[in-house]
């Protein structure tokens, strides 16, 4: 499975934050990664310097193999607060969406 971080200007995105990143949204997503060809996740600071509550907006789109991809959105304080958000909905939506698949 192939993983991609994206930031906005407002979010430094170094090795370390990949890293971080991957880490996360990979362990919440436990066995489902070995159906996913591709997992992208993107970081935006919606306020910018402004600063705010729920600012930081995690965007993931995974694609499941033989699949649509499947993206979800959530927004949190801060960065690994969205990430955790965001792929805890992820794994709703890939239980799902599997589950719908084993039913047929």
């Amino acid at each position: 499975m192939q993983f991609q971080l994206n930031t906005d200007s407002n979010i430094r995105g170094d090795e370390r934050l990949e890293d971080v990143a991957e880490e996360i949204v990979t362990s919440a997503l436990g066995h489902l990664t070995g159906r996913l060809t591709r997992l992208e996740v993107h970081l935006v600071d919606a306020n910018g310097a402004k600063g705010g509550a729920d600012d930081i907006r995690c965007t993931i789109e995974a694609r499941p193999e033989g699949m649509q991809p499947q993206t979800v959105t959530h927004g949190d304080a801060d960065v690994a607060a969205a990430l955790r958000g965001g792929s805890k909905k992820m794994r709703a939506l890939l239980d799902s969406e599997f589950g719908k698949l084993a039913r047929r």
